[in-house]
């Protein structure tokens, strides 16, 4: 049987319902990257109903919008879905599992941080770096470390996966993104501060010479690329997730960002060689329903085409963090087997 409502997951569609006994409301509209349309008024039930065909997603974070007959909009979570991740509500399918290694025992280690100058940029940072008990110069770099640890979980998966003896003991360095929009839009100026500042900074106190695995989604996985291809003696592998690897033919729509140009000829260019001075191993995931994905298969197929030993994953959700988590085991685990050998 239905409920009145809220929302819910059938085999073949979706369902939202919203209730307004005295039909104050003038619209609802479901904003979501998964799924979007207008819901229609029943005078009968007293309820605002959406039904759409499933789509190739486990999960739907998702808001309304309602219009009120003064032609105000507000943006709010679904009330009668108790079910958040911030300030969206989630619609989980039947079949969706949370990644097992949430619940598995964690490996000990400690945090530190670390500053770095990085006069390339005329700026700065401070690292945040977990080290296992466990002896090791293996190293994890991820860009957007803050966030990646906080909504990602990837200090989380680090521990437990060491602790499940899954993958082998490694640091993990979290950078936070600094001036995001420039330094992760293929900027030579920070890619060079990443190569010369940055890591030899993380090399001297960790005590190891050894090329590190890069990490990063959106423009962070861009930003990873980019310092990889233009200072390819630091990194041993990459995992890049939902990169923002803009093409004029599939991203038009991106075009107003300030860096558009920049990062589209950098990703021309890619496009264009033929060979690639390291290829490394390279693990890219990417959400079913991204306006991303067509510029990540595209990414993957001349990165593979180049040298790289390339693992491509579409995974069932959106450009979101929790969709960048449940990817990391396999997609990452597989990645540091292969490369932390």
């Amino acid at each position: 049987m239905e409920p009145a409502v809220g929302a819910w997951c059938g085999t073949t569609e979706v369902c939202f319902r919203l209730l307004d006994q005295e039909h104050r409301l003038a619209s609802v509209r479901l904003r979501s990257a998964a799924a979007r349309g207008d819901f229609v008024y029943d005078a009968g039930s007293r309820v605002w109903e959406l039904r759409l065909p499933r789509p190739p997603v486990q999960r739907i974070e998702y808001q309304l919008e309602l219009g009120h007959p003064d032609g105000r909009t507000e943006t709010v979570a679904d009330p009668d879905n108790p079910l958040r991740n911030g300030d969206a509500s989630v619609l989980r399918s039947p079949g969706y599992e949370e990644p097992g290694w949430l619940h598995l025992p964690q490996a000990t280690g400690r945090w530190r941080d670390v500053y770095v100058p990085m006069p390339a940029v005329r700026g700065e940072l401070v690292a945040r770096i977990w080290s296992p008990d466990t002896p090791t110069d293996r190293v994890l770099v991820a860009h957007d470390g803050p966030d990646y640890h906080r909504y990602g979980e990837l200090g989380r998966y680090t521990a437990a996966m060491i602790g499940a003896g899954r993958v082998p003991p490694y640091h993990l360095v979290l950078l936070p993104p600094g001036e995001r929009f420039e330094w992760y839009s293929c900027s030579p100026a920070y890619a060079r501060s990443l190569a010369h500042d940055v890591l030899p900074k993380i090399a001297a106190e960790l005590g190891t010479d050894r090329p590190v695995v890069g990490a990063g989604a959106s423009l962070g996985a861009l930003a990873m690329l980019h310092a990889q291809r233009r200072h390819p003696a630091g990194f041993a592998g990459l995992l890049l997730q939902s990169g923002s690897f803009f093409q004029p033919r599939y991203d038009k729509q991106e075009s107003g960002f300030g860096r558009y140009l920049r990062i589209v000829r950098f990703t021309g260019r890619v496009r264009r060689a033929t060979t690639a001075a390291s290829p490394v191993p390279v693990s890219i995931t990417c959400g079913a329903v991204e306006e991303n994905l067509a510029n990540n298969r595209d990414m993957a197929a001349v990165l593979d085409r180049q040298g790289y030993t390339v693992r491509f994953t579409e995974v069932p959700d959106a450009h979101n963090w929790t969709g960048w988590r449940d990817a990391l085991d396999p997609e990452l685990t597989t990645l540091l087997q292969q490369v932390f050998l």
